[in-house]
């Protein structure tokens, strides 16, 4: 029996005007299996090995996918569950603007965030990243990554074996690292 799609209407609905989210953390469909379609480490997606290039319809995907426990990536509709890949992180930061002491990211696909205590930069492999949503996250695009070590600043690292500094941005009053060196290296 063939599946019946919900209509794409609706859910486009979601994303019109200030880009809101569908309610994914309500959505519970059973796994329909693995959809070839891949988020490349450099933030482009492809679908059966052709780029998406239509970037409307890339926001409407980045609104349907969520991580979950098992550390997989899934495309959710209320009726169905699609595994994908991702290459690093589904998203990309690339844009940052700084007014009043707070720092707003943007990413590749619309999402905008301040870095504050609930989107903290965290360093994965020494690569700053983001959380953004529905347990995914934003890589730094080494443009904004430059842009924001121009305004860093240096502080000791307490607590660990080796004497360290790390390099990092304060936003919203908190602290958000983009890198750390010991000082043996230096």
């Amino acid at each position: 029996m063939p599946i019946d799609y919900p209509p794409l209407a609706p859910l486009l609905e979601y994303i019109e005007g200030e880009g809101a989210i569908p309610p994914l953390e309500d959505w519970h469909p059973a796994l329909s299996g693995e959809m070839n379609l891949c988020i490349r480490a450099d933030g482009r997606w492809w679908h059966e090995g052709e780029p998406i290039t239509r970037g409307r319809l890339v926001r409407l995907l980045s609104t349907l996918l969520r991580r979950e426990e098992d550390g997989e990536h899934y495309l959710l509709t209320p009726v169905e569950k699609w595994r994908i890949e991702v290459e690093d992180c589904p998203f990309q930061v690339v844009d940052a603007d700084h007014h009043d002491n707070v720092w707003t990211l943007t990413t590749n696909v619309g999402d905008r965030l301040i870095l504050d205590e609930h989107h903290r930069l965290r360093l994965d492999h020494d690569i700053p990243s983001v959380p953004v949503r529905f347990g995914l996250s934003a890589r730094l695009h080494r443009n904004v990554y430059y842009r924001l070590i121009e305004q860093a600043q240096t502080r000791e690292i307490t607590g660990v074996e080796t004497p360290a500094q790390e390099l990092g941005i304060e936003s919203a009053g908190v602290w958000q690292p983009l890198g750390r060196f010991s000082e043996e290296g230096a």
